[in-house]
């Protein structure tokens, strides 16, 4: 907490909002700082604070029915010891809250006065809440100032997202924008200046690293970005800019909701695409029509609110301008290591969006590999009567990876029915969940059933309708499948020695077994897609001449860099050595029990 609002928290009560105006008018530009405001420390009671159960049981009777005014409101927040820190439960305790229609005016007045008088963070948050469900546009300026503190932005933008989108995003920015390289862009925002907007949104970095899917979404919303594009009708840069910010907002691994939540989406890929032709034929603009070519067929962009036939529209425009000349030659034209990295994945991937399905039936499988300066993961699309399952009905992250799905033959309809993980979140599956379903054969049909998915869906607390069985023609199923696992034209060399190797490993696993080692994660390097990665679990055995110690086991990593060679050439090669020389001589430990290294005699990575 900065100096002066130590000074303002010791001259209570004041209104938080009236807190709010204070700071913003003592800020050099108009603008707040990074991360925002913090609130007012409370003061010490002296008590020990309830207990979750015996707060969230208070809040209940605090607020049911709801009191008067807003001072008998924080009396009775203050007897129960219910303090800034409750207010998540606060949060949940009003939306809940049963309010016939008779009480809505009185609701919503007790809201409002809430906001702009309440003098803690608890009474504040409990007014904030009410206009989550009751608010009017007239709420719209405080909201905003009150999510300047942080501990309040995000209730606060839940309020003013139902009221006005670019307000929320404006606050949004303001307090989660945390980058440097940002700050420009979110200062010109907050003082609405049109024209620096245009400037600061095009000089400002568009990489992954920087802006993620959320990030996307707001400066979006908060830039008004669609008239901002029909402003600057022919701006090639801010074009270029505004496809970016539709790429971020389809990363797979991201959260899709930002995409679908984003209303103007359809609008502003109507206006990248059909202005497209306007762009300058550089490796970065092909990359990223061809990323948002990919969304339009088979990624979260399907899932948009599109008119009928104006998806296939702009993807037959995208297919024509890429295959013009001088589009066509644009990778041939890379140079650095990074550039062709990306000239390759257009060679590879430019025809995928724009070629029609390669079988017929409800089921198609596509393998999309993203721009690798995205650093996309590998992701296999399962599409349901041409729309994405993964994004659709679950959300938590992307559909898991050829190799997971398809080589280990996981779609597979056999005999027996079994359970296939389809998706797992992001954050893993013990935190956000995963999707899964039940494949089996019934007669002349394959049926997906028994779904298991989050309760609630994604960015919402509402409860996730149960899905239905889908039922597919067993013959068309198969074929898909088929076609599926033997298409390797996504694939690149690397990747295609990682799937060999580890194929060779499940047919030889003596070949790891006889060093006491056993096969982990073999795929391609994250910072560098031409790297081969095998990792292996090292646990010593009885022929070591040491302990073991199965709960102290060790990881390595073995880098295989592409040298050239066909794939099957260096997949040889590398199994060779694994027959002929222990990997713990080559392989470096990335993994395990520090202490065990140093026991027996493996340097430790540095930088863990």
């Amino acid at each position: 907490m900065s100096a002066q609002e130590e000074r303002n928290a010791l001259t209570s009560p004041t209104a938080l909002y009236d807190h709010a105006l204070h700071l913003l008018r003592e800020s050099a530009d108009g603008a707040p700082p990074r991360r925002g405001y913090s609130l007012p420390r409370e003061a010490a009671t002296g008590e020990d604070p309830p207990s979750w159960e015996a707060a969230k049981n208070a809040i209940q009777e605090v607020l049911s029915p709801l009191p008067d005014n807003p001072e008998t409101l924080r009396r009775r927040f203050e007897r129960h010891g219910i303090r800034n820190r409750h207010s998540h439960l606060i949060e949940s305790t009003v939306a809940d809250l049963p309010l016939p229609p008779e009480q809505l005016g009185a609701a919503r007045c007790l809201g409002r006065q809430l906001t702009r008088t309440g003098t803690t963070g608890a009474a504040v948050t409990a007014g904030i809440a009410l206009l989550v469900r009751l608010g009017e546009p007239e709420d719209v300026p405080y909201l905003s100032a009150l999510g300047l503190f942080r501990e309040l932005t995000r209730s606060a933008v839940g309020a003013l997202d139902n009221l006005d989108r670019q307000s929320a995003a404006v606050v949004w920015l303001a307090v989660y924008s945390r980058r440097d390289e940002l700050r420009p862009l979110v200062s010109a925002l907050w003082t609405g200046n049109r024209q620096a907007i245009r400037a600061e949104l095009v000089a400002s970095p568009a990489s992954a690293r920087f802006i993620g899917s959320a990030m996307a979404r707001r400066i979006a919303e908060a830039s008004r970005l669609p008239d901002l594009l029909d402003h600057h009708c022919s701006d090639t840069d801010l074009l270029a800019r505004a496809g970016r910010l539709l790429v971020r907002m389809g990363r797979s691994q991201d959260d899709p909701t930002d995409l679908l939540a984003y209303s103007d989406a359809p609008r502003v890929y109507d206006s990248v695409v059909t202005r497209a032709g306007l762009l300058p034929p550089t490796l970065d603009n092909a990359a990223g029509l061809l990323s948002l070519a990919l969304d339009l067929d088979s990624g979260i962009g399907v899932l948009l609110d599109w008119p009928p036939g104006r998806r296939a529209a702009l993807l037959e425009s995208l297919r024509k301008l890429l295959a013009e000349p001088r589009w066509a030659v644009v990778s041939a034209t890379a140079g650095e290591a990074e550039q062709r990295l990306r000239a390759d994945w257009i060679r590879r991937t430019g025809r995928q969006p724009f070629k029609r399905p390669a079988t017929s039936g409800r089921l198609r499988i596509e393998v999309v590999v993203g721009d690798p300066a995205d650093r996309e993961p590998v992701e296999t699309r399962i599409l349901i009567d041409g729309r994405p399952l993964v994004p659709a009905v679950f959300g938590h992250g992307p559909a898991h990876s050829p190799e997971y799905l398809l080589d280990d033959g996981r779609l597979r309809a056999g005999a027996e029915s079994r359970e296939v993980q389809l998706a797992e979140a992001y954050c893993t599956e013990g935190c956000c969940g995963a999707l899964y379903a039940t494949i089996r054969r019934d007669g002349n049909h394959v049926v997906w059933e028994n779904w298991r998915r989050p309760q609630t869906m994604p960015g919402s607390r509402e409860t996730a309708p149960e899905l239905p069985a889908y039922r597919f023609d067993a013959s068309a199923y198969d074929t898909e499948i088929a076609r599926a696992e033997t298409d390797r034209s996504w694939s690149w060399p690397a990747r295609t020695t990682a799937r060999l190797i580890k194929a060779g490993l499940i047919d030889n696993p003596d070949l790891l077994t006889r060093w006491d080692a056993r096969r982990g994660w073999i795929s391609t390097g994250f910072e560098d897609p031409n790297t081969t990665v095998v990792t292996f679990c090292y646990v010593p055995g009885p022929a070591s001449e040491r302990p073991e110690q199965p709960d102290s086991f060790l990881q390595f990593r073995w880098d295989i860099q592409d040298d050239g060679t066909p794939p099957e050439t260096q997949a040889a090669a590398a199994l060779r050595r694994l027959a002929e020389e222990d990997p713990k001589s080559y392989g470096q430990v990335c993994g395990g029990s520090r202490e065990r290294a140093e026991e027996l005699g493996f340097p430790w990575p540095a930088s863990s």
